[in-house]
C-alpha cells in the first residue's frame, strides 16, 4: 500500500515538472526575444553609424548577446569568416543548426534576419533589421498577453494531470 502512496506522489511530481517546465520555456523565449531586439538595435546603429563589415558586426553582436543568441552569432560570424557558404543566409541557417536551444519562433526571426544581412545595400540592411525588430515586437507582445495566467494555467495543469493520473493508477 506504502509503494502505491510513493508511486502516486512521484506521478504527481513528475507532471507538476512537466507543467513548470513548459512555464520555464514561455519565460525563457520572453528574455530571448528581449535580448535579441537589443541585439537588432545594436547592428542597426553599428550599420548606420559605423558601416561594420559583416563578420565583425557578428562578432561583435555576440558580445552584447548571451547564452544561445550568443552562440548563434558566434557561429553565424565562423561561418562568414570561413566563406564556405554563398550567402549569409545559408550561414544563418548552418550556424542556428549547430546552436540547438533556440525556441521556433526565434529561429524563424533569426533566418528572416540571415536572408536580409548582406543581400541588399545598407539602406535595404537596415530595413531588414527593423522589419525583424518589429516582428519581435509583436511576438514579445503576443507572449505578454496574458502571460501570467496562461503560465499558471501549466503549472496547474500538470499538476492536475499528475493527481488525475495518480487517482486513476491507485
Amino acid at each position: 500500500m506504502a509503494y502505491r502512496w510513493i508511486g502516486a506522489v512521484m506521478i504527481i511530481i513528475a507532471c507538476s515538472g512537466c507543467g513548470f517546465s513548459i512555464a520555464a520555456g514561455k519565460r525563457k523565449e520572453e528574455k530571448m526575444l528581449l535580448q535579441l531586439m537589443q541585439i537588432l538595435q545594436f547592428m542597426e546603429s553599428e550599420l548606420r553609424y559605423r558601416l561594420t563589415p559583416l563578420p565583425d558586426l557578428c562578432r561583435m553582436a555576440a558580445g552584447e548577446g548571451k547564452g544561445s543568441l550568443r552562440v548563434v552569432f558566434l557561429n553565424l560570424y565562423r561561418e562568414l569568416s570561413w566563406q564556405k557558404l554563398p550567402d549569409a543566409g545559408s550561414c544563418m541557417s548552418a550556424a542556428i543548426q549547430r546552436t540547438g536551444d533556440i525556441p521556433g519562433r526565434i529561429r524563424r526571426l533569426l533566418v528572416q534576419l540571415g536572408l536580409t544581412l548582406g543581400r541588399f545595400d545598407l539602406d535595404g540592411q537596415i530595413q531588414g533589421i527593423q522589419s525583424v525588430r518589429k516582428r519581435c515586437e509583436e511576438s514579445l507582445e503576443s507572449i505578454r498577453k496574458n502571460r501570467d495566467e496562461r503560465l499558471r494555467s501549466y503549472q496547474t495543469l500538470g499538476i492536475c494531470a499528475g493527481a488525475a493520473l495518480a487517482i486513476i493508477l491507485i
